[in-house]
């Protein structure tokens, strides 16, 4: 194993000195002639610029109605998959072999002054796997075709002061994005979990509406109406709600300038039984004996200079009836996510990554008890006039459980394409 660690970093440093060639933008850029730059620290996460172009409807700020819509111009379509190699070991034990990790089909732009829309495709990969889990068969695909997103934007009702999100969309309760990180198979751990038997996954995109929108000085909002159950139909009569507050003090949003602090708060509903299982033409279904659960939390970002921490932890409360392991009591946990990024080098071709994911269940459960530390260098080629093909190494290290825990190690490199 470290033989072929020795050879994928003498690779790695070798495409570091001398890849340089360019091949394409995505969509945006190519439709502003801008270097990704401009609204990404590296793809793919947003600096300030970028975060008030995507409040704005994907439009760029007080240019509203002067800017080309996709019927005057190419057809705003990008594409994202990354290939690599990666080895895995735990308890004494390695194995490793290449893959590809993901297909995204993304198109987004104007339609009208302050209409916009944003539409992510990801068709269904079996062979090579798309995750570490190995090739996907029959009904159990490595990743399954979905429409990610597909919502239209009302920007500017009142300006600056209510835009409204409909669709399928990354819902505003994510303080910290889970779309956007520089990791591409270390995820945020706590949005994931959940009680025993609630469905519910904090870090999926949800089908509703979100009003959004910002008063000076830097205080913005989301509040949201939407089904809780992501892409697939509604379980329930019930629909979920949430808000999300944040500050940021100093000039910027607190992406790459400024400091930000964030609360926001979640309540859904999920049934426990389908006593009268009717089941309607688009596949909703009459779950009954609804239970809530809740989540709340905050997160801070702070910038200085190239250096950006951000962090987010959050509660979570879970109905008795979901607790399969002490069914007289809710299941009550905690966890979250503390994240260091450093960009260096002109137009931030090098980018350097430390983060720690935590997750507190229960007591009584501890044997999810999870803690991860992981680390990551992108270093991004291109003449920038383009910025789209990353060289990633990316290591975590995972401990699950606090008795006799297991004990995990990933390391991957690859290339992230981005067109």
């Amino acid at each position: 194993m470290k033989k072929t660690l020795t050879i994928l970093f003498t690779v790695s440093l070798a495409l570091l000195v001398f890849g340089q060639t360019a091949l394409a933008i995505p969509a945006f850029a190519r439709k502003h002639a801008f270097n990704c730059n401009m609204c990404h620290v590296g793809f793919t996460k947003l600096n300030d610029f970028g975060q008030r172009f995507r409040d704005n409807g994907y439009q760029i700020p007080g240019q509203q109605g002067l800017e080309k819509t996709v019927f005057e111009s190419a057809f705003p379509l990008a594409m994202r998959t990354t290939a690599g190699y990666s080895l895995y070991g735990t308890g004494g034990q390695s194995t490793g072999g290449f893959h590809i990790y993901n297909l995204d089909l993304l198109s987004g732009g104007v339609l009208h002054k302050n209409i916009s829309y944003m539409f992510i495709y990801t068709p269904r990969i079996d062979e090579p796997a798309a995750d570490f889990t190995g090739p996907g068969t029959g009904d159990n695909p490595a990743q399954l075709a979905a429409i990610e997103s597909a919502a239209v934007v009302f920007s500017n009702i009142v300006r600056d002061k209510l835009n409204l999100r409909v669709g399928r969309f990354e819902p505003g309760f994510q303080l910290i994005s889970s779309k956007r990180s520089y990791y591409i198979l270390q995820p945020y751990e706590i949005y994931s979990f959940a009680g025993t038997r609630n469905s519910f996954d904090f870090s999926a995109n949800q089908i509703g509406i979100e009003a959004t929108g910002r008063f000076r000085p830097g205080l913005k909002y989301a509040l949201g109406y939407i089904n809780g159950t992501g892409a697939n139909p509604d379980n329930n009569k019930f629909n979920d709600v949430y808000l999300a507050l944040s500050k940021t003090f100093g000039k910027g949003e607190g992406q790459s300038a400024g400091q930000r602090i964030g609360v926001f708060g979640y309540l859904g509903w999920q049934p426990t039984a389908l006593l009268v299982p009717i089941v309607s033409p688009v596949g909703d279904v009459n779950g009954v004996d609804n239970r809530g659960y809740y989540r709340f939390g905050g997160d801070i970002s702070l910038n200085w200079r190239t250096f950006n921490l951000q962090g987010m932890a959050f509660r979570g409360v879970d109905n008795r009836d979901f607790n399969d392991f002490e069914p007289t009591l809710n299941y009550a946990f905690w966890g979250g996510v503390a994240e260091l990024d450093w960009a260096g080098l002109p137009n931030n071709r090098l980018v350097a990554s430390l983060m720690y994911n935590w997750v507190r269940p229960p007591d009584y459960n501890a044997v999810h008890k999870l803690d991860a530390c992981s680390a990551l260098v992108r270093y991004y080629l291109g003449s920038w006039s383009a910025v789209n093909v990353a060289i990633h190494a990316e290591f975590t290290h995972r401990q699950l459980g606090s008795v006799a825990p297991i004990k995990e190690n990933l390391f991957t490199i690859l290339l992230d394409f981005d067109f």
